[in-house]
């Protein structure tokens, strides 16, 4: 049973089935003139303007990057190579941490953590502070968090944004595939993976007025040595399957999810994160007092259990959560959730039968105090 969907879904099978025919017909150089290439380079351009219309944004301003990773380390530094004079950045403290590697890396660590509240909503009086320096290159604000689900309010931080004249970089690594797409951002990283799409691949959509700089060698494009043809047609196939369904799919995960936070919330020493109502469909975090992450993972995956803990976003994923620290909870200890399409009510029963003994269990053999 397979609850850790945050961040790479499994494939269905008209994916897996587009993937084959991407690999028979685009396996050829699309930058060649030849036959083979140029039917390469069909499916190329026509998977790009069909993630591009889901993003909305326009294909020729739609970039294939070797990872959401990749993609996120480019624009960061081609923004702020264009902003000649303004020398730190500006981002939410429930960054992911690939966000907060490339701040650091391309402003020479000036960046400027804004603070978020217990729900994880980034502070706006704090980012209007911030942004209303004119050193800043640009601002950094994710759309949905991928740990704690929360759903930031894009309108009103791309209003300040807007009135400092900032650009607004939006991470949606995490949302695209399980809701609308954000409409308010200068520049948006999606990941494929996270809609069931292949892994290797990140998505970087600009607006058409958005200035940036290549900030890497010359005669590199945004995917040095380009990209698999195959998964591009299978990361577009695979967002145009969940936007068929989207609206069904989005009601009956987020009832899954809401089932999981009321009986969650009942369980003693347990700590459930995140925006009860502004929230993600299908993710949910909750911290368990007096238990260990990791005997937690291990116990249920021995019951053929698969949920995430710790960090969702680092090489290692049972260090410890900076994105539950910026929001006061606790930080070991956590069960993280990301339902896929294919989850069944089922499953959840399972898993809230499941829960509470191997709680209950964990803290006996840990020799924890009762809690009342």
């Amino acid at each position: 049973m397979f609850l850790d969907a945050s961040g790479s879904a499994p494939m269905t099978n008209r994916t897996l089935e587009a993937f084959q025919a991407g690999l028979a017909d685009g396996w050829a150089d699309p930058a060649r003139l030849h036959t083979e290439s140029r039917r390469a380079r069909q499916l190329l351009d026509a998977s790009r303007e069909a993630i591009a219309e889901a993003l909305g944004a326009r294909p020729e301003h739609t970039h294939l990057a070797h990872s959401p990773h990749a993609g996120i380390e480019r624009v960061t530094a081609g923004i702020f190579a264009a902003r000649r004079g303004r020398d730190r950045i500006v981002a939410s403290a429930v960054e992911r941490d690939a966000m907060m590697h490339a701040a650091h890396h391309v402003a020479g660590g000036t960046l400027t953590v804004v603070p978020v509240d217990a729900r994880g909503h980034v502070d706006l009086d704090s980012l209007a502070t911030e942004l209303a320096v004119p050193d800043v290159a640009l601002a950094a604000v994710q759309h949905a968090n991928h740990e704690i689900g929360t759903v930031q309010r894009l309108d009103r931080v791309a209003e300040v944004a807007a009135a400092a004249k900032v650009p607004l970089v939006v991470d949606a690594t995490a949302s695209i595939g399980h809701g609308p797409a954000p409409q308010h951002w200068d520049a948006l990283v999606a990941n494929p993976a996270d809609w069931g799409g292949p892994a290797g691949l990140g998505i970087v959509a600009l607006r058409p007025q958005t200035r940036w700089l290549p900030a890497w060698p010359e005669g590199d494009d945004w995917a040095p040595g380009g990209v698999l043809v195959p998964a591009v047609l299978a990361a577009a196939v695979a967002l145009q399957e969940r936007r068929e369904v989207l609206d069904e799919t989005s009601l009956r995960l987020h009832r899954m999810i809401a089932r999981v936070r009321d009986a969650a919330a009942s369980w003693p020493g347990v700590d459930v994160v995140g925006d009860p109502d502004e929230r993600l469909p299908h993710v949910l975090t909750f911290s368990c007092l007096y238990v260990d992450g990791e005997a937690l993972l291990t116990r249920l995956d021995r019951e053929g259990v698969a949920v995430g803990s710790g960090s969702a976003c680092t090489t290692s994923t049972l260090e410890p959560s900076r994105v539950l620290a910026a929001v006061g909870a606790l930080s070991h200890g956590n069960v993280r959730l990301g339902l896929h399409p294919g989850v069944t009510d089922a499953d959840i029963d399972r898993l809230l039968d499941l829960l509470p003994r191997v709680i209950a269990d964990l803290r006996d053999e840990a020799g924890a105090p009762e809690i009342a």
